[in-house]
């Protein structure tokens, strides 16, 4: 297998997919001449041409209407926005139309319609452009929501997410872009709703989505110095959620430490930590802990931010307080 980035896994998901089925088009702000804010969509334009790749104006509102209108009208489309944040522009189209158009319409139509969104923090952008907005997605029915953290995952989610036909909020971090893993090459899909183990271990479940995978990863390596075996999971998504993985782990290691890097107030976090307290509290040695983003407006100041996100010596330092 070749070892790509998540950007390139992502361009070549959005490619192949547009090569397979005529009806799916790409929308967005400087997606086309400009190849997208992180050129995600490098060389589709040229390729697939201006009918399939749609510049558009600054106006997010717009761009999830016209795209969840033509979902409804029987295409595929894929709307880009520059980050999450932008999303919140378009909420009444996300929770008010994409959201409830099928279950308003008696199941008549369907809303096949893909939203990719970059967010995340680290890169010192500042509160406009470097939340985590997960749990506000999931939080309304009707809503797919997909977040990888590797390349193949990157890939193979984004062509089930564009096969399915539920709106998906694709969410991609910014800090991941740039990763490399091996990804398959041609058909390569990943069921959107199961997770994956990153680490197997014994002692402690870690609960985890998007980079913070790769911060629990981290923190597994430091735990197993203090004797401690930690089993990392990666959630991959919000909707469906996978709870058949996190129990399965939890029976295994019966401690459980949800990880996430959005606000630790009302996150999803909180959700898990219900969830297994409903379908697994026989199981637990210890209560479910949480370890969150610091509930402020992400500061721009680079130790500031710095401060704001979970780092592996956090997490470590929070399973260490089941033991």
């Amino acid at each position: 297998m070749a070892e790509i980035t998540c950007r390139e896994a992502l361009n070549q998901a959005l490619r192949e997919e547009m090569e397979r089925d005529s009806s799916i088009f790409i929308l967005g702000e400087d997606v086309g001449l400009y190849e997208g804010s992180f050129k995600v969509t490098k060389g589709l334009l040229a390729k697939f041409g201006e009918k399939r790749v749609l510049d558009t104006p600054i106006a997010e509102a717009g761009i999830v209407g016209l795209a969840c209108g033509a979902a409804m009208a029987g295409l595929r489309p894929i709307a880009e926005l520059m980050t999450v944040n932008f999303a919140i522009v378009a909420m009444d189209q996300i929770f008010n139309h994409v959201a409830v158009a099928s279950y308003m319409f008696g199941g008549q139509v369907r809303v096949p319609l893909t939203i990719r969104a970059p967010g995340g923090a680290g890169h010192q952008l500042g509160a406009q452009h470097s939340h985590s907005l997960e749990a506000l997605f999931a939080h309304c029915p009707g809503l797919r929501v997909v977040v990888p953290s590797v390349p193949a995952d990157a890939k193979g989610l984004l062509k089930s997410a564009i096969r399915s036909d539920d709106p998906v909020l694709f969410l991609e971090h910014e800090g991941l872009y740039g990763v490399k893993g091996e990804v398959p090459e041609g058909e390569h899909l990943v069921p959107l709703g199961r997770a994956d183990i990153k680490r197997s271990g014994r002692d402690v479940t870690l609960v985890t989505l998007s980079r913070m995978v790769y911060v629990c990863l981290e923190a597994a390596e430091q735990l197993a110095k203090e004797g401690i075996d930690a089993e990392v999971v990666d959630l991959r998504g919000l909707n469906p959620l996978d709870m058949t993985t996190v129990l399965a782990s939890l029976r295994k290691t019966r401690r459980a430490v949800t990880v996430e890097e959005s606000w630790l107030s009302f996150g999803w976090g909180g959700e898990i930590v219900a969830r297994i307290m409903e379908q697994g509290f026989d199981d637990l040695d210890a209560p479910v802990l949480r370890v969150g983003g610091a509930d402020v407006p992400m500061p721009y100041n680079k130790h500031l931010e710095k401060s704001a996100i979970p780092d592996a010596a956090r997490v470590a330092a929070r399973v260490m307080e089941l033991f």
